[in-house]
């Protein structure tokens, strides 16, 4: 009854706020740039079922997978900045220029940045069948002695996963294919099917399949262990100190949107990222809340920005 009494309490300050009426009158969309269940899509979705409760409006997940995530991204940038259509992306929201020739929106321009959501690692993970146990220190020889056995799902071009395995190769000496798919799900889905060897995929994503047997799982990418699986030893503790690669979530709106109602819906984003419930729930998909006001996360677009352009080319990914 406390917790619900909090939760009411919240809604009830942000009710309060202006543009509040208007915005009840329709529902609110949230568009998910890739397929179901994948990680962008199960946070955008425990977003969701608490902002409508919060902000006291009916909020909508539609996905709308496709073109690396664009599909979905330039339907929001299309939109009109009348807080009735949001996006929820990850990282790859600012590789699109990056990875295409000809994308229909500025990444960074034509959207009102309003929070980031959570962070969570990356993993290695492989098939059990097609791949050898021993962690990294028994993939690599066997890789370099079967270069054609082990091809990488990867769910987008230019997504964290995707310059994670390019790192990975650089870093190992290897050259092998990566098989782009429309989203984590599928990709991940061919890795445990056996139809491809290995993926760089979100933690979250991936690990009721390794607690299940169903992928082994080879090293998180980054410099710590995740509490969530701290068994999975660090990329850097088998010999790759170069390697950090970090998934993000975020939260826009289309370029526009009145200061009043993108501070309205970020302080509801700051609001549920405190919850414990939510907190647990996120948790439960190997990540962690962030709590942020707009200018920060701005800031850190900014600074991202810069950075995966860095790693685009340290990568070689050249758009198509």
């Amino acid at each position: 009854m406390g917790i619900r009494r909090r939760h009411l309490g919240a809604a009830a300050l942000l009710l309060g706020l202006p543009g509040v009426a208007r915005a009840q009158r329709r529902p609110v969309r949230l568009v998910v740039p890739a397929a179901p269940g994948g990680a962008i899509d199960v946070i955008g979705r425990i977003y969701a079922s608490r902002l409508g409760d919060v902000l006291g409006t009916t909020w909508v997940v539609e996905n709308r997978s496709g073109a690396n995530n664009t599909l979905g991204a330039a339907e929001v940038a299309r939109s009109a900045p009348d807080g009735l259509t949001y996006l929820v992306n990850a990282d790859i929201q600012l590789m699109a220029k990056r990875v295409m020739k000809a994308v229909p929106y500025d990444p960074v321009a034509d959207f009102t940045p309003i929070s980031r959501l959570a962070t969570a690692p990356m993993v290695l993970v492989g098939n059990p069948r097609a791949t050898p146990e021993g962690g990294v220190a028994a993939l690599i020889p066997a890789m370099k002695a079967r270069p054609d056995g082990f091809t990488f799902a990867n769910s987008g071009l230019g997504s964290m996963g995707h310059l994670a395995t390019e790192g990975f190769k650089r870093e190992a000496g290897l050259e092998s294919l990566i098989v782009t798919y429309r989203g984590t799900a599928p990709a991940l889905t061919d890795v445990i099917s056996g139809n491809t060897a290995l993926m760089v995929a979100p933690l979250g994503s991936a690990l009721p399949q390794i607690e299940e047997g169903r992928l082994r799982a080879f090293a998180i990418m980054g410099p710590r262990r995740s509490p969530r699986a701290p068994a999975i030893p660090t990329i850097v503790e088998q010999g790759m100190p170069s390697l950090d690669f970090t998934l993000w979530y975020a939260m826009w709106a289309p370029k526009g949107l009145p200061d009043a109602e993108a501070d309205r819906v970020n302080a509801a984003v700051q609001a549920i990222s405190r919850e414990p419930e939510i907190r647990a729930r996120i948790a439960e998909q190997g990540a962690e809340p962030v709590t942020e006001d707009r200018a920060t996360f701005a800031r850190f677009i900014a600074t991202e920005d810069v950075r995966s352009g860095q790693m685009a080319q340290v990568a070689r990914i050249e758009p198509e």
